[in-house]
């Protein structure tokens, strides 16, 4: 059993933060979810959920400062 843990690799932070942002997006493959549960940590996911939602957040602010006139 601890041999078959120690094949499974556990995914980049980047591959983490890559699969936060297509979700975002809803847009994910179906294989992705079979390999995707063994492989993701939980804890890069929360981090790149909370990165996600501050850029979405800077985003939002930039686009209406720009749009709204002060």
């Amino acid at each position: 059993m601890d041999d078959l843990k120690g094949k499974q690799q556990q995914a980049s932070f980047m591959y983490s933060m890559k699969a936060v942002v297509w979700s975002f997006f809803g847009l994910r493959r179906k294989r992705d979810f079979d390999t995707d549960s063994a492989k993701l940590n939980p804890v890069h996911i929360i981090i790149a959920a909370l990165l996600a939602v501050a850029m979405f957040i800077g985003l939002l602010i930039t686009v209406v400062k720009l749009v709204v006139p002060t």
